[in-house]
């Protein structure tokens, strides 16, 4: 039997391109495995942030909250790929297509954009059912300063949202994040000492993306004090009939 030389031009070739071939396939295998593992963890920590700024960690995803797709009216366009939206908000924010998180409870969830000192930032807004006071708020970046613009992700810091209100009658005003300290304790929040930059992103940054979501908000609130207008009503009237029916009997 013919023995290959192992020296030759052409077994080194061949060989050479026979492990380069291996390798790549090896490392395909390998890129697409770990894809499609990085998917589904970035997948599951935007259920939790999403959770996290309705304080219903405990809650499971699937079961607890909805998505759609709004248009620039406020209406459903459909469902969509709202977590593929997310990857690029501003890009989705742009097309004229607004992704919305609805818990059962009846709150909502905002996803919001926006641009920090060093670079992008991004979180989830919670509002209660009055679509005016915010439940919470989970935000992130990807290079702010450690100490300063990075408190922007700390618990400690998004706690100061809670119970802020985004309108004013029926303006709406947004939250602003105020050097110096807030003054209007009702939609202000104290700025980053050292942050002022990552401050005016995030102030910006809400008012820009929760003010895409206007038509929804409206639109609920509108609902909201119809019903509560109609309670009233139906309870006077029952009132009333009570107070009819007292002077009645008494008249007999």
């Amino acid at each position: 039997m013919k023995k290959f030389n192992t020296n030759s031009n052409v077994y080194i070739i061949v060989y050479s391109t026979v492990m380069v071939v291996v390798v790549a396939l090896l490392l395909a295998v390998a890129a697409l495995s770990l894809q499609q593992r990085q998917y589904a963890n970035e997948l599951g920590e935007k259920k939790q942030s999403i959770l996290a700024s309705l304080s219903a960690t405990d809650e499971n995803y699937d079961d607890f909250i909805e998505s759609r797709v709004l248009d620039a009216a406020g209406q459903t366009v459909g469902e969509g790929d709202v977590f593929a939206m997310l990857n690029d908000l501003q890009g989705s924010f742009d097309a004229g297509r607004f992704p919305v998180f609805e818990a059962r409870d009846g709150r909502v969830v905002i996803p919001v954009t926006g641009s920090g000192l060093w670079g992008p930032i991004w979180g989830y807004v919670a509002l209660e059912e009055d679509m005016n006071t915010v439940a919470g708020i989970v935000m992130s970046h990807k290079g702010e300063t450690p100490g300063l613009g990075a408190e922007i992700a700390t618990q400690k810091y998004q706690s100061k949202f809670v119970g802020k209100t985004i309108f004013e009658g029926d303006d709406f005003v947004s939250v602003t994040l105020r050097k110096g300290g807030a003054k209007d304790e009702a939609h202000e929040v104290d700025a980053i000492t050292g942050g002022t930059k990552t401050s005016d992103g995030v102030t910006a940054m809400l008012r820009t993306s929760i003010g895409h979501y206007l038509p929804l908000l409206r639109a609920r609130r509108e609902a909201a004090a119809a019903a509560a207008a109609a309670q009233a009503a139906a309870e006077e009237d029952e009132v009333s009939d009570e107070v009819n029916m007292e002077n009645a009997e008494n008249n007999e």
